[in-house]
């Protein structure tokens, strides 16, 4: 889970992605299953990287996927370390003063709080990652926001004692809770946030955005959207 491969960046101007040609560089987090994640194999997983490759064949671009911090995912799309950000980037009002958004590849869905204890304080201490619509919705709740780099970091503050409950996207948190035999559960009521989750690029990069939004509309059309969502998600998901 942790070993990362980071694909080397090319030598390109911050200028935008028309001077690369078609390679198409993909920047993820590589720690926020199913979303994205790192397999045995040490190599990108999971729905954004399954969906990744779809766009790049039906477009006929090349794909170079590359690792990064979540923290710094933004700041490094714009000084072009890579041509697109696909890592469960909620599309929001905020974000898109610095960057764009293709249109949403999953729909606005529930984000939710899981805890050890069913009577958990969400007006106490609740952990998220740094970054996320999710530490921004708890900072402004009157909770105690305590942020985490990783999402496991999130969860594991929950485990240990830091902090009364998690707050995250209901799907990232739901193998934590499937998997946990009753160690973790669903505590409060789920909110929804954000505009579904899209492709961040730069604002100069609008052929690139133009390019992939079709194919995006696609694959809304002849399901093979809904399909990856339930493949990775679940049947009880929501679909387009």
């Amino acid at each position: 889970m942790k070993k990362l491969i980071l694909t080397t960046a090319l030598a390109l101007s911050v200028a935008g992605w028309a001077q690369a040609g078609d390679v198409v560089r993909l920047g993820t987090e590589g720690a926020y299953p199913p979303y994205n994640f790192i397999n045995d194999a040490g190599e990108v997983d999971g729905y954004e990287r399954e969906l990744g490759d779809e766009i790049c064949k039906r477009a006929g671009l090349t794909c170079e996927w590359v690792v990064n911090d979540w923290d710094t995912i933004i700041p490094n799309l714009v000084s072009g370390n890579y041509d697109a950000i696909i890592a469960g980037m909620s599309i929001t009002d905020e974000r898109k003063q610095t960057i764009d958004f293709t249109q949403n590849y999953i729909p606005p869905a529930a984000s939710a709080y899981m805890s050890v204890t069913e009577d958990a304080d969400l007006s106490g201490v609740v952990s998220a990652q740094t970054g996320t619509i999710q530490a921004e919705y708890v900072a402004q709740s009157g909770a105690t926001l305590a942020e985490f780099a990783t999402l496991d970091d999130t969860v594991a503050a929950v485990k240990n004692g830091e902090a009364d409950a998690a707050f995250a996207d209901k799907d990232a948190l739901a193998p934590f809770v499937d998997e946990s035999n009753g160690e973790f559960m669903w505590v409060g009521e789920d909110i929804a946030l954000g505009g579904g989750v899209g492709m961040g690029m730069r604002k100069s990069d609008t052929e690139l955005r133009a390019k992939i939004d079709a194919v995006i509309t696609e694959m809304k059309a002849d399901g093979t959207i809904n399909a990856m969502l339930v493949k990775w998600f679940g049947e009880g998901t929501a679909t387009y």
